[in-house]
């Protein structure tokens, strides 16, 4: 318990210091002596490090990284949130639907009650004959006021010296006092909350759903095959417009290349979300009486998933047209993305239909905490401001506006643009790195290296506000 209260103190201690500034390095730096008092609270609790709790713990340590990868700020709040997710089930260590849902609810109860098991293990080693810990706080109280007396005199006594410790201790200033200290609250809160959750986790796996009333075969099966019979009926279409030609469509409907693809992508999506909450309920009410229904059952559901990859295809080609007509954008390649994640869920549910399904909630968050960290590590900025760059060398058409939105992970793509384009499009995020005064451990690699890219070049002073504002309309509407 000792270590334990040391590891949230220093949670504490670092998120006052670090956080306040931005998130990068900083977050590790936070997450590291946090998981050391889970780890020491876990196995003073008696439990095992077992091999899916070290799975889902390195997993939340590689999303705490995408922050310190990437400036944009949208990846990273998907992978803190993923982290949350993944460190739940690290911490209760959930195996079925109900252990995985209803995890992180254990996790927020838990910053109520864990400060209070924190509290009564402080008061049992501070007082009386027991207490050992009271002589150690004392003594490192003292020598950090020691410390913050004696540095601030020599800082003062020596230019150089200051500027040495300037850089390396975190600003506490006064003014921002009231902050620091929600931050220190927060994170001894949040470190102890993990610890109480990693010794003595709630058991949401024991948590029985009743299963649903099986239905007859006729009651359950006729209306799904007739769905497969409109999938396939679909799906007919969508061969028949691969060979013959998207002009003969294109002719018939009256719609351009670009309109037929936005036209159908929306509705392509929802087809499969709808899909597969049919899926679940069918699962739900499937009978299950002997070795006949559980054919029917894998027959009539692997049909409909097999046809649901052909929509989840047509949904992401469709999308694929629509970009190489207008540029990609942050909505489009997230839905794009999700739309991808979707149809991998409906192979690990085929798949489950064929190997057990034992494994299946599993396999689904990991999937979704693989594909939040694939997409953090590709960086949807820099992705967003390539596509558009070869949109505009292939076109002549670019969404100036948007660009000057991105973040400073675009930097690289949009530094090939050629003058006064490329200068334009960089000068806002230039002008926001120059201003930036954040401190190493709050910098991200892709601002350290957009300041790289920008030191080479520069910005010219000659894109003003008229020449870009002019540049801007004449490539959106060219």
């Amino acid at each position: 318990m000792t270590a334990t209260l040391w590891s949230a103190l220093a949670t504490g201690l670092l998120s006052m210091l670090m956080l306040g500034d931005g998130l990068a390095l900083n977050l590790l730096l936070v997450a590291i002596p946090a998981t050391f008092g889970t780890y020491v609270a876990a196995r003073n609790a008696g439990r095992q490090l077992r091999r899916w709790t070290v799975v889902w713990g390195v997993a939340g340590f590689a999303l705490l990284a995408i922050p310190l990868l990437r400036d944009a700020g949208w990846p990273s709040f998907l992978a803190l949130v993923a982290a949350l997710g993944a460190g739940s089930l690290a911490l209760h260590g959930g195996r079925t639907w109900t252990g995985m849902l209803f995890g992180p609810i254990g996790l927020f109860t838990s910053l109520v009650t864990g400060p209070a098991w924190g509290w009564r293990g402080l008061r049992a080693r501070t007082g009386g004959a027991r207490g050992n810990a009271g002589p150690v706080l004392r003594a490192v109280a003292v020598a950090v006021v020691l410390l913050v007396v004696f540095g601030a005199l020599f800082a003062g006594a020596d230019a150089a010296f200051a500027e040495i410790l300037s850089g390396l201790v975190p600003d506490a200033s006064v003014s921002d006092g009231p902050w620091k200290a929600v931050l220190l609250v927060l994170g001894v809160a949040g470190a102890l909350a993990a610890a109480h959750t990693a010794a003595a986790p709630v058991q949401w796996d024991r948590v029985e759903v009743p299963a649903g009333r099986p239905r007859g075969r006729v009651e359950w099966a006729l209306p799904l095959v007739v769905l497969a019979a409109l999938f396939a009926a679909f799906n007919g279409v969508q061969l028949a417009v691969l060979l013959g030609g998207y002009d003969s469509v294109l002719e018939q409907t009256g719609l351009t290349y670009a309109e037929y693809a936005r036209q159908g992508f929306w509705q392509l999506l929802m087809v499969t979300v709808l899909t597969l909450l049919v899926i679940v309920f069918a699962l739900r009410w499937a009978p299950r009486d002997d070795t006949r229904d559980r054919t029917l059952v894998r027959a009539v559901l692997g049909t409909l998933c097999a046809l649901a990859l052909v929509v989840v295809a047509s949904a992401v080609r469709r999308m694929d047209m629509y970009v190489d007509a207008y540029g990609l954008t942050r909505l489009r390649i997230s839905v794009m993305a999700v739309e991808l994640w979707f149809g991998l869920v409906i192979v690990l549910i085929m798949a489950a239909g064929v190997w057990g399904a034992r494994w299946l909630p599993r396999a689904v968050m990991a999937s979704a905490v693989a594909g939040v960290l694939a997409f953090g590590f590709a960086s949807p900025d820099a992705m967003i401001a390539e596509r558009n760059v070869q949109l505009y060398e292939r076109t002549g058409t670019f969404d100036l506006d948007y660009a000057r939105e991105l973040s400073a992970d675009a930097v690289p793509a949009l530094d090939g643009l050629e003058e006064p384009l490329r200068s334009c499009a960089l000068k806002t995020v230039a002008q926001e790195l120059e201003d930036d005064d954040k401190p190493w451990y709050a910098t991200s690699w892709g601002e350290a290296h957009a300041r790289t890219v920008l030191d080479g070049k520069g910005v010219s002073p000659d894109a003003d506000w008229r020449v870009c504002s002019r540049l801007g309309m004449e490539l959106t509407y060219r």
